[in-house]
């Protein structure tokens, strides 16, 4: 009855306390406006975890991750997933692993950049003393954690644009845009806007005829914030990892396809040699010293727990079966999709179980906001986006299937969509134009 009556605070504190079934209440009535997280087919993070692992981060809430002393068996899990991905990722010298975790990918980016410019910073003492500006560079499909980078670490971004067909960074785009001032190139191992992996081996192979041609070293960081997490177990042929002598750090997102709730990130460097010494802090904090290297400080050590939980729980073989029915429900989606006739596939989800399609010439009466719009009607948040440059002039639907989501709710999914499609034919024309559209940005 007091839930009912009383207005929860906006802007300032409210006088008294209320009951804390009251405050439960009132929050959770205002989150029923939000949308469903297992039918978000925008977000690649995970949004469902066995019940025993929910149950286990809830034990570690309390856990603040920086407080290594108080909190040794945290940070030995940490240390263990730590070597479990180097070892997955093939690392020269898995066992004494060089990484750590973070609140997510767009930090272990960063810090993957920060080792970066500091390698290029030692390379040319003269250089960074002229003042000359370092550059990285990256295909226009980054995630915009590296403009960022770039930004706030006074480095020239060199994007190369999506030409044509080609909807992310190639080999010799990569290699025309390097010299004596590249601190790195970044490769995407899974592009958010279409699912598909850059060639890592192709660049790495064109940087090994630029240093033989002229000298100038160039590193490649991957960034793998879900392909890492996708290509060892369904891919484990494709050469994209620390096999490549090139690749000098790769991060990944835990909580994409590592299948952890939000938010954790991981780093891991090929060697010590490939970061810096002099970036890495000895802090003195409760009692104990301890390294650190993080942008961040205090964080909860719940998510490295449950990462190590789903290496416990799931194993080798057990990765490899959620992410492939993950894969293969993508791609029957996405065959389902297509044979609807109004759209055009531009990925298929056999790379990252991730589809981009947009509508085909002869749709006139509509377009992908428009669809993107009516589904959410039913609860399915299916991004509709414009491409960056210099495809601004393509617009799409994007579908991530994630560990949860069924081939049931994927024949839910096409039922509505061919049920909304006589309506959306019957309009006069576009409802909403892509400028008009709001973008997603994950």
């Amino acid at each position: 009855e007091l839930a009912a009556t009383l207005a929860p605070p906006t802007h300032r504190l409210a006088d008294r306390p209320v009951p804390p079934d009251t405050a439960y209440q009132l929050v959770h009535d205002e989150l029923l406006l939000d949308g469903n997280a297992r039918l978000n087919l925008a977000t690649f993070v995970t949004t469902w975890m066995e019940p025993q692992a929910a149950r286990l981060m809830a034990d570690c809430a309390e856990k603040n991750m920086i407080d290594k002393d108080e909190y040794p068996q945290t940070a030995a899990l940490e240390q263990r997933c730590v070597s479990i991905l180097a070892h997955l990722w093939h690392a020269p010298v898995a066992d004494d692993a060089v990484g750590c975790s973070t609140t997510g990918s767009s930090e272990a980016g960063m810090l993957g950049g920060m080792a970066l410019k500091r390698r290029w910073m030692q390379r040319n003492p003269d250089a960074w003393r002229q003042g000359r500006r370092p550059n990285l560079v990256m295909g226009a499909n980054v995630q915009v954690c590296w403009e960022k980078f770039c930004n706030y670490w006074e480095v020239e971004p060199r994007l190369v644009p999506m030409e044509g067909d080609r909807y992310h960074l190639d080999a010799a785009s990569a290699v025309e845009r390097c010299d004596e001032d590249t601190i790195g190139v970044v490769a995407v191992l899974g592009s958010t806007f279409d699912g598909s992996y850059e060639p890592v081996a192709a660049i790495a192979g064109a940087l090994d005829d630029l240093q033989a041609r002229t000298g100038i070293d160039v590193p490649i960081h991957v960034d793998g914030a879900s392909g890492a997490m996708i290509a060892p177990f369904l891919d484990p042929d494709l050469a994209w990892d620390f096999r490549l002598p090139r690749v000098a750090s790769i991060n990944t997102s835990g909580h994409k396809y590592g299948l952890v709730y939000p938010g954790v990130g991981w780093i891991v460097w090929r060697s010590h040699e490939a970061l810096p010494e002099e970036l890495v802090f000895t802090v003195n904090y409760l009692g104990g010293n301890m390294p650190t290297f993080s942008l961040n400080f205090s964080r909860p050590g719940a998510e490295v727990v449950a990462q190590y939980y789903l290496f416990l729980r799931l194993g080798f073989e057990g990765y490899v079966g959620v992410q492939r029915a993950s894969r293969e429900i993508a791609q029957d989606l996405a065959g389902r999709i297509e044979g609807l006739g109004p759209f055009r596939l531009l990925s298929r989800g056999d790379e990252l179980p991730v589809f981009a399609f947009t509508t085909t010439p002869e749709v006139t009466a509509y377009n992908v906001f428009d669809v993107s719009r009516r589904l959410r009607e039913r609860g399915w948040l299916v991004p509709a986006y414009t491409f960056p440059a210099d495809r601004e002039d393509l617009s799409v639907l994007r579908v991530v299937i994630r560990n949860g989501f069924t081939e049931d709710l994927a024949g839910l999914l096409v039922a509505d969509l061919q049920r909304l499609l006589p309506e959306l034919g019957a309009q006069p024309g576009p409802l909403q134009a892509p400028a008009e559209a709001t973008a997603f940005h994950h």
